[in-house]
């Protein structure tokens, strides 16, 4: 069986990736997934009072968490075996290939919002940097 980690954050890309993942499964390849959100930390200018931080905690989980079971959601109508749903916090290409290790993953999908060599320039791409990093197999879907 194949054990992949497929990385979503809730984009149309992130959903084509679970759908070609499927497409794997439908043509005999038997196939174990498990879904990853990672978040950045909260973003917070100036001071908040502690139960403000403790309410933007909970609002950005249950967002992660939405995200998490649309994309169950997607890859069970695909035909997928959803082995788990993980949330993270951090930088996500780190978070996305120490999960994958840590699941002894043997391929990583996730989609790529094609924002173009300029675009990653000043921004950088997870994307880009899980495919550099990664000693995984990564499947790109646009």
């Amino acid at each position: 069986m194949l054990k992949m980690l497929i990385a979503v954050d809730g984009s149309d890309p992130a959903l084509r990736a679970i759908d070609a993942v499927a497409v794997l499964a439908r043509h005999g390849c038997a196939v174990q997934v498990t879904l990853l959100n990672v978040r950045d930390g909260p973003m917070v200018a100036g001071e908040l009072p502690p139960m403000d931080l403790g309410a933007l905690e909970r609002a950005q989980q249950a967002r992660q968490d939405d995200v998490l079971r649309q994309a169950e959601l997607r890859a069970k109508d695909g035909g997928l075996t959803v082995a788990g749903l993980l949330r993270a916090q951090g930088f996500a290409s780190a978070e996305v290939l120490r999960e994958a290790a840590a699941m002894a993953a043997d391929q990583i999908a996730m989609g790529t919002h094609g924002r173009g060599a300029v675009g990653s320039l000043f921004m950088g791409s997870v994307a880009q940097r899980v495919v550099h990093e990664s000693p995984l197999p990564v499947l790109l879907v646009r």
